[in-house]
């Protein structure tokens, strides 16, 4: 919020936090030979740096932080459309309905959104037109970054079924090997990494250490993130891809209350509509009604206390 186009300094931060944690803990300081060649890493991780670092990018296009949250959740629609390009799949008119679902929230989020950008740069037409523009430019990014997400995905699952799940492997490589991509954006990373330290001084509790202050949120930041990924890396080999799809939606649900809250971000009823109809069409694509039914059935069925 203070600095909205870090992201490429937190990005890094946490790729080079998580790149260290596993060559000392997965990769035995380089003498473990992966299990998956390390030619599909490559591929992997281009497309996981290309969404990471276009993602980042869209926040410097006036695309609101919720916004940016709800067109993320956006990736069943990507998932389903390049599954039934690319692996031919086929699916119910129960999950066609809900991927509508899920599209007509995103539309009436990105809708509305659209019109407050229009609204708040009104007062200087040739500016406002400015402003306007790059925001279509920021749709356009975050449209790109899911598709090749969803891409990625694919790719992903079909590495997994040939070679197996190796998900501390994929963490590792996934963040260690696009380290040097980074050089590329150095001048950026240096520029924030100055305007860090120059941010007022911040005493953390119990520790006593004190710090500036934006330091401390990126330090918060890179612990939360390792947290989270791990998570998930994790749940791919435990769950199937429906329940991890639907852990991650439900996260997104929260963060996005948490944003509109606390940092009091811009929310209309209709931003609410369209945040409903994304999330019921997640549930109805995860068919999480159908997982209930027979847990709510066994729980009735228990036998009282006498």
């Amino acid at each position: 919020r203070r600095f909205p186009g870090c992201g490429n300094i937190v990005t890094f931060s946490q790729f080079l936090f998580i790149a260290v944690e596993g060559f000392v803990f997965e990769a035995n300081f380089g003498r473990k030979r992966p299990a998956i060649p390390i030619r599909y890493y490559f591929i992997m991780v281009a497309m996981f740096f290309t969404v990471s670092v276009v993602n980042n990018y869209a926040l410097n296009l006036n695309i609101a932080m919720p916004l940016h949250m709800i067109f993320r959740s956006g990736s069943l629609i990507a998932s389903m459309a390049l599954g039934i390009i690319i692996l031919k799949k086929r699916y119910s008119v129960y999950k066609y309905t809900s991927i509508a679902l899920v599209s007509l929230g995103i539309f009436t989020c990105t809708f509305m959104s659209a019109k407050q950008v229009a609204s708040d740069s009104s007062s200087n037409e040739e500016d406002g037109l400015q402003v306007f523009l790059w925001w279509l430019l920021g749709i356009a990014a975050l449209t790109f970054a899911l598709l090749m997400s969803a891409r990625m995905g694919i790719f992903q699952e079909t590495l997994y079924k040939q070679f197996g799940k190796h998900s501390k492997e994929a963490l590792f490589y996934n963040h260690a090997l696009p380290l040097p991509g980074f050089l590329l954006l150095a001048p950026n990373i240096y520029h924030h990494a100055v305007l860090f330290s120059q941010s007022e001084p911040f005493q953390v509790p119990v520790v006593g250490l004190t710090l500036p202050i934006m330091w401390f949120y990126l330090l918060m930041n890179i612990i939360t993130q390792y947290v989270c990924i791990r998570g998930v890396f994790i749940l791919t080999t435990e769950c199937t891809s429906l329940t991890v799809t639907l852990v991650v939606t439900l996260r997104k649900f929260v963060s996005l209350i948490f944003s509109i809250l606390y940092f009091r971000n811009p929310f209309t009823a209709w931003h609410w509509l369209g945040t409903a109809f994304v999330f019921v069409g997640t549930l109805m694509y995860t068919e999480v009604w159908n997982s209930l039914g027979p847990f709510l059935a066994r729980w009735r069925k228990r036998p009282k206390a006498e």
